[in-house]
């Protein structure tokens, strides 16, 4: 199995023709930012081969300017390629690559008890590939994830401000304040959002 980087038109096809389909547009990052972070070097978008060279999935990271580990953005597989256990096999080389990985599962506090089935069934599925369970939630664009971690460090407030520093080097002090609640305290309300918003994008979300 290999991680291949994508071109940035690697990247949009890849976004257009499996990554929008893959995920709920409120858990979706936009292209336009995606590319973005490319052009400031701070984003690698990983295709995963097999040993043939045949695509099997993909995982986008966001790297903080430290390069201190990375955010685990998406993890996919290609429709067709599906049941193959290839999120157990890809996250080792993850690791590998990057040293210490911070990912971020979507909370199961929905109305809906079947999507909170599938929620805590992915955090289990993180646990069980050797990722732990912060002791800080957070949330996003007005979206509650629990924080999650793999890699040597103990101390869940190093962790915490390494997390923090992948959005703080990319967002203003006030985009912070308005839309990245890292950690989300006991108690503290989610700041609304109405999905991933840019801030050359305020005029159109106040």
């Amino acid at each position: 199995m290999e991680l291949k980087l994508l071109s940035k038109q690697e990247l949009t096809d890849l976004y257009e023709q499996e990554m929008v389909f893959d995920f709920p547009k409120a858990e979706l990052k936009p292209l336009r930012a995606m590319l973005r972070l490319m052009d400031l070097g701070q984003y690698d978008p990983l295709l995963i081969t097999d040993d043939q060279e045949q695509p099997l999935g993909y995982a986008m990271l966001w790297l903080p300017r430290t390069r201190q580990g990375a955010l685990l953005e998406y993890l996919g597989v290609l429709r067709g390629k599906r049941n193959g256990g290839l999120g157990s096999q890809v996250l080792p080389l993850l690791a590998d690559r990057y040293g210490q990985l911070f990912g971020e599962a979507e909370a199961p506090d929905s109305d809906d008890p079947a999507e909170n089935d599938l929620r805590r069934r992915r955090i289990a599925f993180y646990e069980r590939n050797g990722f732990r369970v912060l002791d800080y939630d957070c949330a996003l664009f007005g979206v509650h994830f629990k924080s999650l971690y793999l890699g040597p460090q103990t101390d869940d407030r190093k962790v915490e401000a390494l997390h923090r520093s992948v959005y703080a080097d990319y967002f203003s002090p006030e985009h912070m304040r308005r839309y990245i609640q890292i950690p989300l305290r006991p108690g503290e309300e989610i700041h609304h959002a109405p999905e991933w918003v840019e801030e050359d994008e305020e005029a159109v979300f106040p």
